[in-house]
């Protein structure tokens, strides 16, 4: 029954053309790149991220590759007063929503070490765990009228985490992907209505292979990061 209900979600595939959908941390990164995807199967766009400049530019290129309309809303995801205007102007300008891409969010790569009290450490991790089952919840309570897809991205090479992993472990880093490549990966899921996306693909054999063999994991895991410092392999 399972490998049934696997193979016709590869056989279906939402037609997004003439939907709504806002897309916030859409001016540069993974958020960027969702929009192009969405764009190019007819889709109407509203772009969130506090960069006004950088969202017109990213808003033209959605129009350019489809989007029959696209509107920009600067504001910062943090405040609750922007998140309601997000929603708000969405509403009177379309007049619905139908898909919701929580996308914006910040990253830090630093060793135990690196961290000057352990506080620092806390709201990162608990966040990333109460996100995780604060929507497998929600998505048990709204189910089946609202769905929503849970997306595990690897290290993907944006200009958020670019720099910093090139300055640490050079430009050929083994286990990043294009940021292009994560987009299509990730629209493909939301497109079948995957519960979970793990961007690279491969993420999910490996989470399996931790679940089954912790030490071989976390012996790869310290080798690549730590040990070593620069891996040997290119980039996908």
């Amino acid at each position: 029954m399972l490998l049934t209900c696997n193979a016709l979600k590869h056989l279906r595939f939402e037609n997004v053309a003439g939907k709504v959908v806002l897309i916030t941390g859409a001016s540069s990164g993974i958020g960027e790149h969702i929009a192009y995807e969405y764009a190019k199967k007819g889709a109407h766009l509203v772009l969130v991220a506090r960069r006004k400049d950088r969202l017109e530019v990213v808003a033209e290129q959605s129009r350019q590759l489809g989007s029959g309309d696209v509107i920009v809303i600067p504001g910062d995801v943090a405040n609750v007063e922007d998140c309601k205007k997000f929603i708000d102007e969405t509403i009177q300008h379309f007049g619905k929503l139908d898909h919701l891409v929580n996308n914006a969010g910040i990253t830090q790569t630093l060793l135990f070490e690196n961290y000057t009290q352990i506080q620092e450490a806390n709201p990162i991790m608990a966040s990333k765990a109460a996100l995780l089952r604060f929507f497998e919840t929600l998505r048990v309570e709204l189910n089946p009228d609202i769905k929503i897809t849970i997306i595990f991205p690897g290290v993907i090479a944006t200009d958020m985490s670019s720099p910093r992993f090139i300055e640490q472990y050079g430009s050929d880093f083994i286990l990043s992907q294009s940021v292009s490549k994560c987009a299509k990966g990730i629209f493909r899921g939301i497109g079948r209505g995957e519960t979970y996306i793990y961007e690279p693909s491969r993420e999910k054999w490996v989470l399996l292979l931790k679940n089954l063999c912790p030490e071989i994991v976390d012996y790869l895991t310290n080798c690549l990061f730590v040990r070593y410092g620069k891996p040997y392999f290119k980039r996908e």
